[in-house]
């Protein structure tokens, strides 16, 4: 039975991860059109105790198994970064719609080969960058493309997290990561969101935790019309936790705390020619907005802002300050 025959999308998890419980099972209860059906992991057990604990109703005993079954209509990838691309392309090739975690791969390389793939199949593809669904960043948006503020001179973004932990998934090269590649997607794709247009590295620099991980990574851009950016990415740093970002313009300028999950907590100051001013958005969590936007993609065909030619060109971005910075661009994991 196809998702819109009865105007709920199913949705299988591929790994019983962390992230899913905030980004898709709790979502899912908030978006009827939305429905948490099945689950796999990599260890069955683990799989069993993640579906009791979220009371979903399937177990599947591989990835495998959850793309084969019928009455699931899409999947939900949040497997580490080496595995995006692969798991997702299994997906589609499997007739699913994807709903894919972030970085949406782990080059540019393979954000191509996933996007010829959903071209071909004509499937949802979505790149999980929840915040940008949520209306804080909307507005942001709307606001620097009304002109108010004038004409844009320089963007800010930062996302600096502790990760403390040496045997997080997150600091394994071979699993793709790396703060930028974990935190740095981020302030890479807000950077591009607020701008309206494509950056180019000028340069990088880096600090590792490992051989070839980075921990803190700071890039400066040049965008068109002699806009200029920068954005700043650490999972360890005396920076312990600061998120944000800042944009100049010719007649006012913005200030943003917390852009990323601005339902936690956030600030939004407006400077411009009719004064200063506080924006204010809603506690409803940026995962409901993402999910309402996926199944309205799958359902009724609604365009989506975070799609695969979007995921090229942030992935394009990553490999480039991994580059500009001394460091080997992230490789799938084999």
């Amino acid at each position: 039975m196809a998702a819109g025959a009865t105007g709920v999308v199913r949705i299988g998890v591929l790994g019983a991860a962390r992230i899913a419980p905030p980004a898709i099972v709790r979502p899912a209860r908030a978006v009827d059109e939305a429905e948490v059906v099945a689950i796999a992991a990599r260890d069955p057990s683990r799989a069993r105790a993640f579906a009791t604990k979220h009371k979903i109703a399937k177990v599947h005993e591989s990835y495998t198994a959850l793309l084969e079954d019928p009455d699931i209509d899409a999947v939900y990838n949040p497997l580490p970064n080496g595995l995006h691309g692969r798991w997702t392309i299994a997906a589609l090739e499997a007739g699913k719609h994807v709903l894919c975690e972030k970085p949406f791969t782990a080059n540019a390389d393979e954000a191509i080969e996933v996007a010829a793939v959903a071209q071909r199949t004509g499937l949802v593809v979505m790149e999980a960058f929840h915040y940008r669904y949520h209306p804080l960043t909307i507005g942001l948006v709307s606001l620097l493309r009304s002109g108010e503020l004038g004409s844009l001179r320089h963007i800010e973004t930062w996302m600096c997290t502790p990760l403390l932990p040496p045997k997080d998934i997150r600091w394994q090269l071979g699993l793709a990561g790396g703060s930028t590649m974990d935190v740095g997607c981020y302030t890479i794709h807000l950077l591009r969101s607020l701008a309206g247009a494509e950056p180019e590295v000028v340069r990088a620099a880096a600090r590792e935790r490992g051989s070839g991980v980075d921990r803190w990574l700071q890039a400066d851009m040049r965008l068109p019309d002699g806009v200029t950016g920068r954005i700043t990415a650490s999972m360890l740093s005396r920076r312990l936790l600061s998120l944000g970002a800042r944009v100049e313009c010719s007649h006012g300028s913005i200030r943003v705390l917390n852009p990323y999950a601005p339902h936690f907590f956030h600030r939004v100051v407006v400077r411009g020619p009719k004064g200063r001013r506080r924006e204010r958005y809603g506690r409803t969590p940026t995962y409901v907005y993402q999910l309402r936007a996926f199944t309205g993609a799958v359902l009724r065909g609604e365009p989506i802002l975070t799609g695969p030619d979007d995921s090229i060109a942030t992935m394009r971005v990553i490999d480039d300050c991994y580059r500009a910075a001394g460091m080997e661009v992230r490789q799938p994991t084999a």
